[in-house]
């Protein structure tokens, strides 16, 4: 389900429409025929890549970004003779392992069909990922409140990612993989518990291995995502757990898999310079500032990133109608809310630690590098930590610790997975409306002069974005209801040792 309706974002979506989409794709199209970095350009300032034959670019294919009144009607086509056998990417020199993975359908199709055939293949591998953390999620006895938590992957801005050619959409899904995976793998080896779950301990390793080699190569700073993600999940689980893991022989096997993937990360990064270069003064605000300027400028605009992480479209100019942001705004209020006043005061430490985390890091990250770089930061970059946040709030609820709020995980997973597939089919809407007519004209113009229309027809796929939405509650639902059946309420009283029992003593004694 989860790949349905991020392949209706993909086909809704006008070409290009998704930010830096036109710089990753050409950057694909060019790297499987063999041309890895690009070339300079003389009059160019990026990187210029060598297109074949059906793939003729023109800026007049991105004539509506920017222009939130103007509908993607005006665009020309990829691959019209009119266009230049040459395009200039600002990723010329990103990792390339999501470009040869998604890259290669450009070699059976050309033009626009290329395009969206990359976008499935990029939502197709996406959603591996998160059936994978769906599957981990509900594999314990303990599991009742994830069902809930991991189906915010579903809200639009993530599924509207995995359905573009832009690596952010993977990093998002590898992270979330990694968020389940290894505090499942983590709970597998508390000590004096006795191991019951469904998925091996060898499939989770190899979830873990898989998602942190493919979260470390999504993008530049994927190490750093990695090493933060595996930080929190261990400070979540506790010592024992964590001491358990290392000392075991075969868990460095999957370690150094681990390992040798980021390294190859790294000497990518420093060896082809995909870290970004000197900007000058017209690219971004505050190039040249100090630390202070670049982190104050964060923290004071965190509000308007978390609405972008939430629903902000096209090349950030498509905001969603103030009062439609409600239903997602409600979800996470719940889960958050029931997470903070029904838990005790380790596990509202803890919560409270990744919570923070999700806001100072990126003020941290971009203080760091404004000097060179000016504010480039934006609200989905810091999508893995929000749902880091989530996840963590619902795996904590699931423990012994939320037993005063059990009876309440069925219904509110009911709710909330309601509130993300109502907010969903709000965002889906207003997007296409922005492109199928603009945004000034009244919505009957949609039914009565459409000016663009997306593959299929807009009514169609609004539709089936509907009834896949229908389906994705009830199947989020049911999922929770069963969870919270294999953990009754009985046996959620009965003292049985569990993480929450493993937690480090700092946590104690704060």
């Amino acid at each position: 389900m989860l790949f349905t309706l991020s392949a209706l974002w993909s086909l809704a979506s006008p070409i290009f429409s998704v930010p830096d989409e036109s710089a990753h794709a050409v950057k694909a199209i060019a790297q499987v025929r063999g041309e890895l970095t690009g070339h300079a350009m003389e009059g160019v300032r990026h990187p210029v890549v060598d297109l074949p034959t059906g793939y003729e670019f023109s800026p007049q294919i991105l004539c509506f970004a920017f222009r939130p009144d103007q509908s993607a009607s005006c665009g020309a086509e990829l691959g019209e003779p009119t266009g230049t056998s040459w395009a200039a990417t600002w990723v010329g020199t990103y990792n390339p392992i999501y470009y040869y993975a998604i890259g290669w359908p450009s070699l059976l199709f050309t033009g626009s069909a290329g395009i969206y055939a990359m976008r499935l293949i990029s939502a197709l591998l996406a959603s591996l990922l998160i059936a994978a953390a769906f599957q981990i999620s509900v594999s314990g006895r303990r599991s009742r409140w994830m069902p809930l938590a991991v189906a915010f992957i579903a809200a639009p801005m993530n599924l509207y990612l995995l359905g573009a050619v832009n690596p952010n959409g993977i990093e998002v899904a590898s992270a979330l993989a990694l968020w389940v995976a290894l505090l499942r793998l983590l709970q597998a080896y508390v000590p004096a518990r006795p191991w019951r779950s469904t998925v091996p301990r060898w499939y989770l390793w190899a979830v873990v291995t898989v998602s942190s080699i493919v979260l470390a190569n999504a993008r530049a700073l994927g190490p750093l995502w990695v090493v933060l993600v595996v930080a929190f999940c261990l400070v979540v689980s506790g010592w024992r757990p964590v001491k358990a893991l290392f000392v075991s022989i075969r868990s460095y096997w999957w370690l150094g898999a681990i390992a040798v993937g980021g390294v190859f990360s790294l000497w990518w990064t420093l060896k082809g310079g995909s870290l970004s270069g000197q900007a000058s003064a017209a690219d971004a605000p505050y190039v040249g500032g100090t630390f202070l300027q670049g982190f104050a400028y964060v923290i004071r605009t965190t509000p308007n990133f978390l609405q972008q992480a939430i629903g902000y479209f096209g090349w950030l100019d498509t905001p969603l109608p103030v009062w439609s942001y409600w239903p997602a705004i409600a979800a996470v209020s719940v889960l958050l809310v029931i997470a903070f006043t029904a838990m005790g005061r380790r596990h509202v430490l803890l919560l409270a630690l990744v919570a923070a985390a999700s806001l100072l890091v990126p003020a941290l990250v971009q203080g760091y590098s404004v000097s060179q770089t000016g504010i480039i930061w934006q609200g989905r970059y810091g999508l893995f930590l929000y749902l880091g946040v989530l996840v963590v709030a619902g795996w904590l609820l699931s423990e012994r610790d939320g037993r005063r709020v059990a009876f309440l995980s069925t219904r509110v997973t009911w709710i909330g997975s309601a509130l993300i597939a109502a907010f969903g089919v709000l965002a889906f809407f207003f997007v296409l409306q922005r492109y199928v007519i603009g945004g000034a004209l009244p919505i009957s113009t949609m039914w009565k002069n459409p000016t663009w229309q997306p593959p299929f027809g807009w009514i169609v796929l609004f539709g089936l974005y509907g009834l896949v939405s229908l389906a994705f509650v009830v199947f989020v639902g049911r999922l929770g209801a069963a969870a919270a059946r294999r953990d009754p309420v009985a046996e959620v009283l009965d003292g049985e040792p569990d993480s929450s029992d493993a937690l480090p003593d700092l946590a104690v004694r704060a």
